[in-house]
């Protein structure tokens, strides 16, 4: 069995014992492999150094997180999209728009947005998007790039049947995570109208930890409470779960 978590965080953890026991224990749950969003300029050089680490587990993204784009925007973009150069990179992301805690930044986010699905066709790659209470607003900017090229993981999602079809139709697969473990979330309704072969796993570690760790943080071994939830909701087992959502990740990082 191999897992793929295609959302992780994990190189927040900077004391390098722990970071070791991390990985060892999702190596112990048959997570093998880790794709690593980047948030802004400081999270660049630690995905690096956790890519270096474990070059055989840990794969990175570029971009800039919808919660970052600030007035100088510009500028944080120009010099994320020059470290690009040089850098194995398998999605632009995790890039979107976030209305949760600031709806003033909206008309700058969807220009950050745009401009990084830019950089993404331009790479032949796949995007990650964020999405917080903005799905009219996500959906909006991509049906104007709607294309061959546009393509990725609506990170994260907790919409309904139709926003999760919606999202299939503009090309992308849905990241499930910890929310679906949670009994009033109501994805798991959800999900029984959307086929398996839509969908890839992720943690968002150290945030949104499944039951039983709900509330703890999160960590990418953790994938493995997640992969059971789905079995639960497919009426499969948690071997097919790990090989229909890795063949997954594998078509959209082409790794």
């Amino acid at each position: 069995m191999l897992l793929t978590d295609t959302h992780t965080h994990l190189y927040y953890e900077t004391d390098p014992e722990k970071l070791d026991i991390l990985m060892q224990r999702c190596l112990d749950n048959q997570v093998e492999r880790l794709f690593l969003p980047n948030v802004d300029i400081a999270s660049i050089a630690k995905i690096d150094a956790m890519v270096q680490k474990y070059p055989d587990h840990c794969f990175a993204m570029a971009g800039l997180h919808p919660c970052d784009v600030k007035e100088d925007y510009e500028l944080v973009l120009d010099e994320i999209c020059e470290s690009i150069v040089g850098r194995e990179i398998y999605a632009i992301g995790e890039i979107g728009i976030d209305l949760h805690w600031d709806k003033t930044t909206l008309d700058i986010q969807k220009i950050a947005f745009s401009e990084q699905i830019k950089w993404a066709k331009d790479l032949n790659l796949p995007i990650v998007i964020h999405c917080r209470e903005a799905f009219d607003e996500i959906f909006e900017v991509l049906e104007k790039e709607r294309d061959a090229k546009l393509r990725g993981i609506l990170h994260c999602f907790t919409g309904n049947v139709e926003q999760a079809k919606q999202a299939i139709d503009l090309g992308f697969y849905l990241g499930i995570g910890g929310v679906v473990t949670y009994k009033k979330a109501g994805l798991d309704e959800v999900l029984k109208e959307i086929p398996l072969a839509n969908l890839v796993l992720e943690t968002d570690s150290p945030y949104l930890a499944p039951v039983p760790f709900r509330g703890k943080p999160n960590e990418s071994s953790y994938l493995i409470h997640i992969a059971e939830k789905l079995a639960d909701i497919y009426h499969t087992d948690i071997e097919e779960i790990a090989a229909v959502t890795t063949a997954n990740s594998k078509i959209i990082f082409n790794i």
